[in-house]
């Protein structure tokens, strides 16, 4: 058994938070155990919950376009999300449900050992850019802990705001030359700052 299944199956049986009652499925993530590139989105949605994979929905459909513009498919990569569990109705994630699932998040960044993530919304974001807001480092770059970190609005947002899909699409594009550019990235070790500071 692989590391990350050995982790998928830990994850599947965590109990730490309430919505782990009310979910159909826990969803770790999936893709390739040796992807150059990580996709974190926000947690898992309806789909998702029914199927126990990430980014299956609409915007997963949205994901899986974007990823064919830079010449990959989700087998190439390896998807996740801040949480595991889906959030009854869909609310966003509280601050004790992303600090609770932050242990499998690092976990499966250890494992995977990315060169790049690709922060997909903004409570991704929050991790690795905190202190940001997406409106103004959407398309941009830094390093955490020696991996480039890529910050990007999360695909579903382009379906509900049109007028965000060709941002979106130009930033997909510059992850290919941020794979080359990996050594060149300055330092940067952010503070942890509370969720509550973050704007959309």
């Amino acid at each position: 058994m692989s590391a990350l299944t050995a982790l998928n199956e830990e994850i599947a049986r965590c109990q730490l938070c309430e919505i782990a009652r009310t979910r159909t499925n826990a969803v770790p993530g999936e893709g390739a155990e040796d992807a150059d590139i990580l996709f974190i989105g926000e947690g898992p949605g309806w789909h998702e919950d029914q199927q126990g994979r990430p980014f299956v929905g609409p915007a997963g459909k949205y994901l899986d376009e974007l990823l064919a513009y830079i010449n990959l498919d989700r087998t190439q990569v390896f998807i996740a999300n801040v949480i595991k569990c889906r959030p009854p109705g869909n609310r966003d994630p509280l601050p004790t449900e992303i600090n609770n699932c932050s242990r499998w998040l690092d976990r499966q960044i250890e494992i995977i050992s990315p060169k790049i993530i690709v922060t997909l919304g903004r409570y991704s974001m929050a991790k690795f850019f905190p202190g940001k807001t997406i409106s103004k480092i959407h398309g941009t770059a830094q390093k955490w802990n020696d991996t480039i970190c890529f910050a990007m609005y999360h695909p579903a947002a382009a379906l509900h705001q049109q007028s965000l899909r060709h941002a979106i699409e130009e930033d997909m594009k510059k992850i290919p030359s941020l794979l080359s550019k990996a050594a060149e990235m300055p330092e940067a070790k952010p503070q942890p700052k509370q969720l509550g500071m973050f704007e959309v």
